[in-house]
């Protein structure tokens, strides 16, 4: 494995700013997810190290981020905070991703549309703000939005107002921070030492307690087959959502960079990470935007930036561990808030009115599915939806390009044939790719637009590239709709690919192909027509392919 060096100091600096980043997300997801802040800083340990070495991102700072600790805190409450069984969890989930990447389903994952990204990224940063609001009044609300929720006008009931205003203080500095100073202490990290300064003046401010500090300790799967279903699903979720999260800050970092990440190789190299966090007792994680923007804008480019960003807290886990003890969870929370805030999709959110609204909807649907039922559900609905949509469209495209045949052709040569057959010559012409959108469609609007008197029908393929079983039977009603009517059938430019397919389905009715343009196609027709006045008739011809 080659390493870079040729931008070392730049890869420190941006290394080790990120790691200060880090520092205070990690304790406050570790937190959020229920397994405690030093399951935190093991997960952005091992992710931050193991995926920026076999990661396909080289500039990308992964770590534990908003989606997985959603995941992970519904899956704490389920099994009743039984860690091994979510570290087993975070273990599988790490292995499907590095199925992922050999499957090459990297290219497929960006293929998800940008509302439903919008919905459930939006829809993760309000559960996280729900699932803090009670930590900001001073209590410990149970696990879950629902629960959460249901909590809440208890904890209104019975506000602790030291830590709420600590809480708003330390959101305040996170957000209020001034930039000159940001360069060298980070909003966050300073709302940190800040929040946790003043809280040793206050009494009544429930604090994180003791970490135990030193290297971490071996966790093998466990397997019981009650819980078994439940922690597969967790894992999947967990392995689909850290993939998305991952090639999402993965196309920042290439605008940033000018540079093009391998996305498959960054899925295996997320596997690895997430693996070997569950081996050792933290948290799952993917590619971080916030960390990976702070690393570029620090000067970070190469691999070498992320596994310098994991040992900086590896240093903070041997040495500063106690120093961490004395942090109020209201603290955290201001942090968590900020996290959720900087989640949520503003920037579509203020524009949305000006898109499409079914774009909208779609989004919004997903964002209420993903708060109140589960993440799975929100993103297989939403893809489903949009491509449902998408293919609603095209086939309106399709259908479109049908109706606006010209009754008179451009073509000096096919406008003179087609006078020729004195009105008895129907051509339709297809463009695009024919799909099942279409399929359903395509012969009614065929039987609407043949014109009273005609006696032969030319179905010209020549603009169509591709076609499936659906539009293939239509092809094969309107042959025999054709010849129940007594008329000709002429089909006319079709491709290997498209020919194939017609005879697959439609050899029984269509006779022979032939390689023919509209032009011997009209030509044919032409025949066909004079032949008839001369007395012959064409009720008892088969359709011709040609």
């Amino acid at each position: 494995m080659k390493f870079d060096f040729s931008n070392l100091r730049g890869d420190l600096t941006g290394g080790l700013t990120a790691g200060i980043v880090a520092l205070p997300l990690a304790l406050a997801l570790g937190v959020a997810s229920g397994l405690g802040p030093l399951a935190g800083l093991y997960g952005a340990i091992a992710v931050g190290f193991f995926a920026a070495l076999f990661g396909g991102t080289p500039s990308q700072i992964s770590g534990p981020t908003g989606p997985m600790i959603v995941v992970l805190a519904g899956l704490f409450a389920s099994l009743s905070g039984n860690v091994e069984l979510i570290f087993t969890a975070v273990i599988l989930a790490g292995i499907l991703q590095i199925l992922f990447g050999f499957l090459g389903i990297g290219q497929y994952i960006r293929l998800v549309p940008y509302p439903v990204i919008s919905g459930f990224m939006t829809g993760i940063g309000a559960i996280i703000i729900i699932l803090q609001l009670g930590r900001l009044l001073g209590h410990e609300p149970p696990g879950g939005t629902l629960g959460a929720l249901s909590y809440l006008p208890h904890a209104i009931a019975n506000i602790n107002f030291m830590t709420l205003g600590l809480g708003v203080l330390t959101l305040v500095i996170a957000y209020k921070w001034p930039a000159k100073l940001g360069k060298y202490v980070p909003g966050a990290l300073a709302a940190l030492i800040i929040g946790t300064l003043i809280s040793l003046a206050l009494t009544n401010v429930p604090v994180l307690g003791e970490i135990p500090s030193g290297l971490p300790s071996l966790h093998l799967p466990v397997f019981e087959q009650s819980q078994f279903w439940l922690v597969l699903e967790a894992a999947f979720i967990l392995a689909v959502l850290g993939a998305i999260d991952s090639l999402l800050t993965s196309l920042v970092a290439d605008n940033m960079t000018r540079t093009r990440h391998e996305s498959n190789r960054e899925l295996i190299g997320q596997g690895i990470g997430n693996t070997i966090a569950g081996l050792i007792g933290g948290i799952a994680g993917a590619g971080a935007t916030m960390r990976t923007v702070v690393n570029i804008r620090s000067g970070g480019k190469t691999k070498i930036s992320g596994m310098v960003h994991a040992l900086v807290l590896l240093a903070v886990v041997l040495g500063l561990s106690p120093l961490a003890a004395n942090i109020p969870h209201a603290v955290l929370a201001g942090i968590l808030v900020k996290v959720g805030l900087d989640i949520i999709d503003w920037r579509y959110i203020k524009r949305a009115h000006n898109g499409p609204r079914w774009d909208f909807a779609l989004m919004l649907l997903v964002l209420g599915l993903t708060v109140f039922v589960d993440l799975i559900t929100a993103v297989g609905v939403g893809v489903v939806l949009a491509a449902l949509a998408y293919v609603r469209q095209i086939a309106q495209i399709q259908i479109e390009e049908l109706r606006a045949i010209p009754r008179l052709s451009n073509d000096p040569e096919e406008q003179a044939l087609l006078e020729k057959g004195h009105g008895k010559v129907n051509v339709f012409n297809f463009a695009g790719p024919l799909s099942f959108g279409a399929a359903a469609d395509l012969g009614h609007h065929v039987r609407q637009q043949v014109k009273p008197g005609s006696e032969v029908l030319i179905l010209d393929f020549s603009r169509v590239p591709a076609m499936d079983v659906s539009a293939a039977m239509a092809v094969d009603t309107i042959a025999s709709d054709t010849k129940s009517a007594g008329k000709l059938l002429y089909i006319c430019g079709a491709n290997q690919a498209v020919k194939d397919v017609l005879l697959a389905i439609n050899g029984g009715e269509l006779a022979h192909f032939e390689s023919e343009t509209l032009i011997e196609a009209l030509q044919k027709a032409v025949k066909v027509i004079d032949s008839d006045s001369d007395g012959n008739t064409t009720g008892s011809s088969q359709p011709i392919v040609s």
